[in-house]
C-alpha cells in the first residue's frame, strides 16, 4: 500500500508539473498571437504582404536545428510552428490591408453576393475601396452602377460569363475588366471584344471556404494594358496571394488535365460506387489511411454544388477529346489485365515512374505528412 501511495503521489506531482507547463504554453501562445497581431497592423500601415516566404523558411530551418540540438523531433517542431504561423496569418489578416490604389474610384463585383464574389467584396472593403455589387436584379440600374467604376470583376457562373460580359460595352475607358472563372481563353476573348481598356483574366485557385488569401494562388492571364492593372495584382500580393502568370491557352490546357479530367473521373468513380451498391461505411472501416483519404476526396466533391462541376466539365467541348484519350488509356491498361500481360503493365508503370522523376519521392513524402495530420484530426 505504501509503495502504491508513493507512486500515486509521484505521478500526481509530475502531472501537476505538466499542467503548469501547459498553462505556461497557453500563456506564451496568447502573448505570441498578440505580437503577430501588432505585426499585421505594422505591415498594413507599410503596405507589406502578410506572407513573407523567406522569413517563414528561415524561421523553420532555425527552429528545426534548435529542436535537434534539444533532442526533440524537428518534424514535430515544424508541424507546431506551421500551425502557429497559420494562426498568426489569421490574426494579421483581421487587422486590415493597405489600399494599393487610393485613386481607384469604385470596385464593382458582378455576382458579388455569390460564394466567390463575397470573398473579393470583403477583401476590397477591408482595404478601404468603395465597393458595390451588381446582381441580376440590378441590371436596370447597371449604367449608373458601372459609370464610375475603376475595376469591374465578373464573378458569375461559367455558363453566364459570356452573356454578362457582352453587356459591358459602356465601361469607363480606363476601367479594368477582369473575370474569375476557371477557363480563360473564351472569357478573355469576350472581354477584349467588348472593352477597349485594360483587361485581365484571373483564376483564383481556391474555394469559397477560404478566410483569406495568404498562400493562395491566383493565376493571371494577360489581356490588354498590363501596366494599367499592375496595381490590382500588387493588391492581391498585399493580401498574401501568389500570382502565377500564364497564357490563357496554356492555362486551359493545364486545367483540362488537373481540373476537368480529375473532376470527371472522380464523378465517374462515385457514380460507379453507387451503381455497384457499395457500402460506404464498410469501405471506410476497411480502408487504409490513404484509401480513406481518397474516399474523403470523392465524398467532398459530392457535398458541393452539382451545377458548379457541371459548368466546369461542360464549359469547353475541347475537353471531350482529352477525356476520350483518358478513357482509351484506361481500357488499354484493362486489356493488359484481361490478357494477364503483367510484363506490359509493369513496363508502363516503370515508364510513368520515370516520367514523374523526383516528384514521385516528393509527393510520397508530402502524402505521408498529410496522412499524419489527417490521422491526428480524425482522433480529435
Amino acid at each position: 500500500m505504501n509503495n502504491n501511495s508513493t507512486f500515486e503521489e509521484k505521478l500526481g506531482e509530475l502531472r501537476n508539473e505538466i499542467d503548469e507547463i501547459d498553462c505556461q504554453l497557453v500563456a506564451l501562445l496568447a502573448k505570441r498571437r498578440a505580437v503577430t497581431t501588432k505585426v499585421g497592423l505594422l505591415k498594413s500601415a507599410e503596405g507589406m504582404p502578410i506572407f513573407a516566404p523567406e522569413r517563414e523558411a528561415s524561421l523553420l530551418q532555425l527552429r528545426r536545428q534548435q529542436a535537434i540540438e534539444a533532442g526533440l523531433s524537428p518534424e514535430l517542431i515544424e508541424d507546431i510552428l506551421r500551425r502557429l504561423m497559420q494562426d498568426s496569418y489569421i490574426s494579421q489578416d483581421a487587422s486590415g490591408y493597405r489600399c494599393v490604389n487610393p485613386d481607384c474610384k469604385k470596385v464593382v463585383v458582378i455576382g458579388g453576393e455569390g460564394q466567390l464574389g463575397r470573398i473579393f467584396v470583403d477583401l476590397f472593403t477591408r482595404s478601404h475601396y468603395q465597393v458595390q455589387t451588381l446582381e441580376q436584379a440590378d441590371w436596370p440600374n447597371s449604367a449608373e452602377i458601372l459609370s464610375e467604376a475603376s475595376l469591374v470583376i465578373v464573378a458569375v457562373p461559367i455558363r453566364l460569363t459570356a452573356m454578362v460580359i457582352q453587356k459591358l460595352g459602356a465601361l469607363p475607358e480606363n476601367c479594368i475588366l477582369a473575370d474569375v472563372t476557371s477557363i480563360k481563353e473564351a472569357p478573355l476573348y469576350e472581354m477584349m471584344k467588348v472593352h477597349a481598356g485594360p483587361v485581365v483574366g484571373l483564376h483564383p485557385m481556391f474555394g469559397p471556404d477560404v478566410t483569406g488569401l495568404v498562400k493562395q494562388t491566383i493565376i493571371a492571364c494577360e489581356g490588354r494594358f498590363p501596366q494599367k492593372y499592375h496595381w490590382l495584382l500588387e493588391q492581391f500580393r498585399v493580401w498574401g496571394a501568389k500570382i502565377h502568370p500564364v497564357e490563357a491557352h496554356t492555362h486551359d490546357q493545364a486545367m483540362s488535365m488537373v481540373q476537368v479530367m480529375r473532376h470527371f473521373s472522380t464523378i465517374a468513380y462515385g457514380y460507379h460506387l453507387m451503381a455497384e451498391g457499395a457500402d460506404i461505411a464498410q469501405l471506410v472501416e476497411m480502408s487504409s489511411p490513404i484509401y480513406r483519404l481518397e474516399l474523403i476526396m470523392v465524398g467532398r466533391l459530392f457535398a458541393q454544388n452539382p451545377i458548379l462541376y457541371t459548368d466546369i466539365i461542360f464549359a469547353n467541348q475541347d475537353n471531350i477529346a482529352m477525356m476520350k484519350r483518358f478513357a482509351y488509356r484506361f481500357l488499354e491498361l484493362l486489356e493488359d489485365v484481361q490478357l494477364n500481360d503483367k510484363e506490359s503493365f509493369t513496363t508502363m508503370f516503370s515508364q510513368v515512374a520515370d516520367w514523374f522523376g523526383d516528384y514521385a519521392d516528393i509527393f510520397m513524402q508530402e502524402s505521408k505528412e498529410m496522412l499524419i495530420k489527417a490521422d491526428q484530426l480524425k482522433k480529435h
